[in-house]
């Protein structure tokens, strides 16, 4: 059966915990693993523009000894001519892996309901899960313990909870079996559907979900404090009004003086200083932001071997 990675919850709590185990040996042996010898190829589609998705996927497919085919709209007929499940096809001829970066998760589940071939969501308009998954092997490699267990860690999310990145936290976290604490302002807050999706994982995980308008109750005692630009892309005609709104939800070094002493800090980048945190906090000694956004590599090359030996 083809495996693919649309949304965090497509791992089960042990085969999120097998591709963090991976993650974690590839960062030590980066070419321990390299199922895509010879050169096979894997398609990577952008319809959003990236740095760290397009850099990190780049690199890892070529560590895994593949070929990345860098691809977008313009130089595809992806979209205009072509739907996206004849796309599905004709790649699935030619490719080993298909990784796309786009709007509409609606687009995702068609491309794998034709493909042959693993698909993975390197980012659309409702989930970010690879971003989740080097979230947690960067929790792991500085607040789990020697078995590198995550359960039972609290983590909070604060400011627009409502976009992808809270939908992801929310399933991956519960996934882990930790405690995601989600703040943010009424009318910017989860979905329904996806915050009892995660409660149902957390209750078989033992882990929890709370959603709250209070960052201070989000954030106390906990051991990763997390936040994301306020102004995604598409939004920037919403900029005054989204900064005016979301200014309680700024992580400043008081608000993360509520978390544990030795929590940490993530943010998935780009980050805006002073505007949903504070230089002083990304730029702080809590701040694991770069081993974040160096750990996009590991999860990613973890997840990509994973799903290749899964779908043989």
């Amino acid at each position: 059966m083809i495996r693919h990675f649309l949304r965090d919850d497509d791992l089960s709590p042990a085969e999120q915990r097998e591709v963090l185990d991976l993650a974690i040996r590839l960062k030590a042996d980066r070419f321990a693993e390299r199922p895509l010898e010879g050169q096979q190829t894997a398609a990577v589609i952008f319809d959003k523009t990236s740095t760290r998705t397009q850099v990190s996927f780049s690199v890892g497919v070529a560590d895994l000894g593949g070929n990345p085919l860098i691809m977008n709209a313009k130089n595809s007929q992806m979209g205009g001519k072509e739907s996206v499940s004849d796309t599905a096809k004709v790649l699935s001829r030619m490719v080993e892996l298909i990784i796309w970066r786009t709007y509409a998760h609606a687009g995702l589940e068609e491309m794998a309901a034709n493909a042959t071939v693993p698909v993975i969501n390197s980012l659309s308009d409702d989930f970010h899960p690879c971003q989740i998954l080097a979230d947690l092997q960067t929790i792991r490699e500085h607040r789990a313990g020697g078995d590198g267990d995550l359960s039972g860690l609290t983590a909070a999310y604060v400011g627009d909870a409502a976009n992808n990145m809270a939908h992801s936290y929310l399933l991956g976290f519960a996934t882990a079996g930790m405690h995601i604490r989600i703040g943010g302002p009424e009318g910017y807050q989860p979905r329904p559907d996806i915050v009892a999706d995660a409660r149902r994982i957390a209750a078989e995980t033992g882990g929890s979900v709370t959603i709250t308008e209070d960052p201070g109750a989000a954030v106390a005692g906990a051991d990763a404090v997390i936040t994301d630009t306020w102004v995604s892309m598409g939004q920037e005609d919403e900029a005054a009004e989204r900064v005016a709104l979301f200014g309680g939800y700024r992580v400043t070094p008081e608000l993360m003086a509520l978390a544990s002493s030795d929590a940490v800090f993530l943010h998935c980048l780009p980050a805006y200083r002073d505007y949903e945190v504070d230089a002083a906090v990304i730029d702080g000694p809590q701040s694991v932001v770069w081993d974040e956004a160096e750990n996009r590599v590991h999860a990613q090359k973890a997840l990509m071997a994973w799903l290749l030996e899964e779908s043989r």
